[in-house]
């Protein structure tokens, strides 16, 4: 009886097998038909100084307020002692300096102590260039790095003297090397003679910066920049470049030059939400235009800065009198024309000759600029309008980014593309900080936009968790399947650029992020590995793939699923991305139709980004907790036969080989 059940059992198991066959995603790669060229641009960065992501991030300066000219001039300072504040300084535009004066007493001190940013951060055996314009006859001062929590018989971790000995205001230099690594010491400097110094600008900087440079940047970030292959970074914002009042808008004139006379301006982000606020943050601007021109060199990206178009941030001032008239526009369009020339002049130019006498003779072959940044309305056109006359006319090759305002659709969106097509800007800046929803029903966005147009530069993106703003898996795995269909549009899709791309844990206004960092430490969320999968497989041209005729954008009855296909004729490759955003794995037949009989498919590659936990994140004590995997794939007679797991996306790789 039990043997005639288990026959009965199997033959029916066997017919349902046959009845309702497990169901199989057929994917049709057509080889032959090479569509759109994609961008050298496609994928890149944006940067903007939020959640400390310059001073106190991106930039190595340790030292907090280093020229005294916070608006609490002793913000980040500790003073002891004798210690007065002057403002007849050396540099006319940070004039405010210390003096250090005898206390009157053998057993007091005189010093000045700088907690840095969130603490400094500092490394066993590696060097860090302690400098300081100072002035003084015979005089001495003792520099420590110290922490202030030691449990030992001193705070001291290092410490060196320095002589001072001159009437005019002279650079002095000096190197520490802590033996302890601590992530929040302070730099604490003690007058040990009897007279009195003047100290102005007062900096630490790690000697490991990207590439050694003086006033440079902070490496680990950097490389994370850099690894992603970048075709395009987007400075210096962003909301900073319209400010809070136009007083206080990222002005880049104030950021080239020596930089101990670059300076200070508000950041908008400082007070922007009292619920994150951060009273102390400031812009020094010591990573100014010229090493943020730099730094897209030495990544090998396009550089695109965005100007004020003289309006302030519309967010904030509802005003008409915040914002420039368009009969006093004319220094703004000065300003765009004269960074032109900066980027681009020779060095008999007026600008060209900064640039050069800064250490860059050879032009940064600035191709793009953007004009404004989230703006809206019809005060924007008529104010854009005027800039686009002035800089086609002197430089007719400069490719200009308008604005669609801050939405991604509504009414503001619906004025202003049409308005940017009348004005014949060559790429229109969409952002978009949305929910899971909107990323899963936006697989097909551009299909069907206007091919004759401006292009698509989505210029601020991010998946956006509902009640989960974090950089949880889930979110990644969203942008991952939104830029499938970037991808398919690469005829209408110029780049994309994911933001805010930097913060701190200790000090961030707005997440999620795609870089977090501490004083000492740095983590690659899971939306970096998104960026860094499409920057390494980007391909140069689109080839079609659908299934059942239709593009893979997440439609009914593909069941969650997203995908696009590129080839890579630099190296001859064949490259598919494949998005599963349910929660069941799907079995996927991939077929390459259009090869010729005398070519193969070999040496298959397949890299997974998956975690069985959706809510699951990369963190500073847990940075590869979330990894891509690669292993060797086979696939026979031009047919993939694979299964990609849920809430997983693939990459399958391909090269093309003559039997």
């Amino acid at each position: 009886m039990k043997r005639r059940f288990t026959l009965l059992f199997t033959f029916l198991l066997i017919t349902l097998v046959r009845v309702y066959p497990e169901h199989v995603n057929k994917i049709v790669v057509q080889t032959n038909k090479i569509g759109a060229e994609i961008q050298p641009t496609m994928y890149g960065h944006f940067f903007e100084d939020i959640n400390y992501g310059a001073d106190g991030g991106l930039y190595a300066e340790l030292i907090k307020n280093r020229s005294f000219e916070f608006p609490q001039n002793f913000m980040g300072w500790y003073i002891f002692g004798n210690v007065k504040l002057l403002n007849d300084g050396p540099f006319d535009k940070n004039p405010h300096y210390v003096r250090l004066s005898y206390s009157g007493h053998p057993a007091k001190s005189t010093g000045i102590e700088n907690e840095g940013f969130f603490g400094i951060g500092i490394e066993a055996g590696e060097n860090y260039r302690f400098s300081v314009w100072a002035r003084g006859e015979n005089q001495r001062i003792r520099v420590e790095l110290i922490d202030n929590d030691s449990m030992g018989e001193t705070q001291v971790i290092t410490s060196q003297e320095l002589d001072i000995n001159s009437k005019e205001w002279e650079k002095y230099e000096l190197i520490l090397t802590p033996k302890q690594t601590l992530a929040k010491s302070h730099l604490r400097i003690f007058l040990i003679s009897g007279g009195s110094v003047d100290l102005e600008h007062v900096s630490l900087f790690p000697i490991d910066t990207w590439k050694g440079r003086e006033n440079g940047l902070r490496k680990d970030l950097v490389q994370a920049l850099a690894d992603t292959k970048p075709g395009v970074f987007r400075f210096p914002g962003g909301c900073i470049v319209e400010g809070t009042d136009l007083a206080t808008r990222y002005n880049w004139k104030n950021s080239v030059g020596p930089v101990e006379n670059r300076p200070l301006n508000e950041n908008r982000w400082h007070y922007s939400f009292q619920h994150r606020f951060f009273p102390d943050y400031f812009q020094t601007y010591g990573m100014g235009f010229y090493e943020l021109f730099l730094l897209a060199e030495d990544m090998g990206a396009e550089p695109l800065p965005v100007l004020s178009c003289g309006l302030a941030c519309q967010f904030q001032n509802a005003n008409e009198e915040a914002h420039v008239k368009v009969c006093d526009l004319q220094p703004y369009i000065q300003d765009a024309l004269d960074l032109i020339e900066f980027a681009n002049g020779g060095i008999d130019t007026k600008w060209g000759g900064l640039r050069a006498e800064m250490g860059h003779p050879e032009p940064f072959n600035l191709k793009f600029i953007g004009i404004g940044n989230e703006q809206w309305g019809s005060e924007y056109p008529e104010r854009l309008k005027l800039f686009i006359e002035a800089i086609r006319k002197v430089y007719p090759e400069m490719k200009i980014i308008g604005s669609s305002g801050p939405g991604s659709e509504g009414k503001d969106f619906e004025y202003l593309w049409p308005e940017m097509k009348k004005l014949k800007v060559d790429l229109v800046d969409e952002h978009f900080y949305r929910p899971e929803d909107w990323f899963l029903n936006s697989g097909s966005r551009y299909d069907n936009y206007d091919r004759k147009g401006p292009k698509v530069f989505a210029g601020e993106y991010a998946c956006h968790g509902k009640g989960k703003k974090w950089n949880h898996f889930h979110a990644s795995l969203l942008e991952a399947a939104f830029l499938t269909g970037v991808e398919r549009n690469a005829d209408i899709v110029h780049m994309a650029t994911y933001a805010p791309l930097l913060a701190h844990v200790e000090g961030w206004q707005w997440r999620p992020d795609l870089i977090w960092f501490d004083n000492l430490r740095s983590v690659r969320t899971c939306s970096w590995y998104v960026q860094n999968l499409y920057g390494h497989n980007k391909g140069t041209n689109v080839i079609p793939l659908t299934m059942d005729k239709k593009a893979v954008s997440g439609q009914e009855g593909q069941n969650g699923l997203f995908a696009s296909a590129v080839l890579d004729k630099d190296n001859n490759t064949y490259i598919l991305k494949v998005v599963n955003t349910s929660d069941k794995s799907q079995k996927l037949n991939i077929e390459f139709k259009g090869l010729k009989k005398s070519v193969s498919l070999v040496n298959g590659k397949c890299i997974t980004l998956h975690s069985d936990n959706s809510d699951a994140e990369n963190t500073l004590d847990e940075p590869n907790k979330i990894v891509p995997v690669e292993k060797d794939i086979n696939i026979e007679k031009n047919i993939l036969n694979i299964e990609i797991g849920e809430m997983t996306f693939a990459i399958y790789k391909f090269e093309l080989s003559k039997e």
